[in-house]
């Protein structure tokens, strides 16, 4: 391939899905004219069966070449020259999809507080809106960490033979008390800001400062602020992790926004493939592509073990896991052993 056949495919694109029917959610309540911001990498190979649909976790956004830079890119495992690669920015996300800071239709002013509520099943319909508007009849490859994953294990039971492979990574078929504890205590932040509750583009902020905090806490492991916060020296007070903690709030309140923040986290806390299908393990057995459930084995949020169960319950499920003292975040962190966990998978699923 010459240099100039590389650029062409490695080149991507950033457009806008904008859906004027709107969309029925799963509350009842419908959402209407709305938009989704997506990028594309590649281009659809003759028989259209190239297509990798990358989903972005909580706060991330439709640049999966930056965020999964092991994994996506020129040479990479998801290279363009090869495959079509699609991101879309979640509905609700603030990085170019329909939020609560877009203009409500019916006031002419930002939703703010009275944007709906969204699940995941949501957020996989959304998602299954632009794939027809694309016109791909079948996806190669669904992958996604965290909140994406689970937008992708609902999406994978809806797709059902129009999906050849899932890749659910540090993800889980059913929020655990767990993880909405964790979340709920951020909103519980979001709402002890005295700004909260106003109609303002920054209402919250300070409040969205804490809840990354948190955050934070439960994507990494104890073993992770050790080994990178640890104080050399003897201190009563102005620990490293307290700055580094406080960093790290400042540092997503100027890229997000509060409102973004608890749709998502609530649609995360929603996540349950067996709603209304007859359970979990039932819902699982239905999905007929081949499933790979990735762990992290010190992973607090997202268990290790609710990925097995993931692999346990598909008909074609493989597990594998992830060895890292980064915790949840080592499925943003381990390219290499993330890169030698696909290519196995796919080496043994190779038609």
């Amino acid at each position: 391939m010459t240099s100039q056949q590389s650029n062409i495919f490695s080149e991507m694109t950033q457009e806008i899905f904008s859906c004027e029917e709107g969309l029925m959610l799963e509350s009842g309540e419908h959402l209407p004219h709305f938009q989704l911001s997506y990028t594309t990498q590649g281009q659809l190979n003759p028989d259209q069966d190239n297509v990798v649909w990358v989903l972005h976790a909580l706060t991330g956004d439709a640049n999966a070449h930056e965020w999964w830079s092991g994994l996506i890119g020129e040479d990479k495992f998801f290279d363009p020259s090869k495959y079509f690669i699609v991101c879309a920015n979640l509905l609700g996300s603030c990085y170019g999809s329909t939020q609560p800071l877009s203009i409500n239709p019916k006031t002419g002013e930002p939703y703010y507080y009275d944007f709906p509520n969204l699940t995941t099943r949501d957020l996989a319909a959304s998602f299954d809106l632009l794939r027809q508007y694309l016109g791909l009849g079948k996806i190669h490859t669904l992958i996604g960490g965290s909140l994406g994953g689970q937008v992708a294990l609902e999406w994978a039971y809806t797709l059902q033979r129009r999906l050849k492979h899932a890749i659910i990574v540090a993800s889980n078929a059913k929020a655990s008390p767990w993880i909405i504890g964790f979340n709920e205590s951020q909103r519980m932040a979001i709402e002890s800001d005295s700004t909260w509750g106003q109609r303002s583009t920054d209402a919250g902020k300070r409040g969205l400062e804490a809840a990354r905090a948190i955050g934070m806490l439960s994507y990494r492991h104890p073993q992770t602020f050790i080994h990178s916060q640890s104080d050399t020296e003897e201190k009563r007070d102005n620990f490293r992790i307290s700055s580094y903690l406080r960093y790290q709030g400042k540092k997503l309140a100027n890229r997000f926004n509060a409102f973004s923040y608890w749709v998502l986290s609530k649609a995360m806390d929603s996540h349950d493939v067996g709603r209304g299908r007859g359970g979990t393990v039932k819902a699982l057995s239905q999905i007929p592509c081949k499933v790979l459930a990735v762990g992290v084995d010190s992973d607090v949020l997202f268990t290790s073990e609710e990925s097995r169960f993931i692999s346990r319950n598909v008909p074609n499920g493989n597990y594998r896991e992830i060895h890292s003292i980064y915790g949840h975040d080592a499925f943003l962190i381990e390219f290499e052993q993330l890169n030698y966990i696909l290519t196995s998978f796919f080496l043994e699923n190779i038609n």
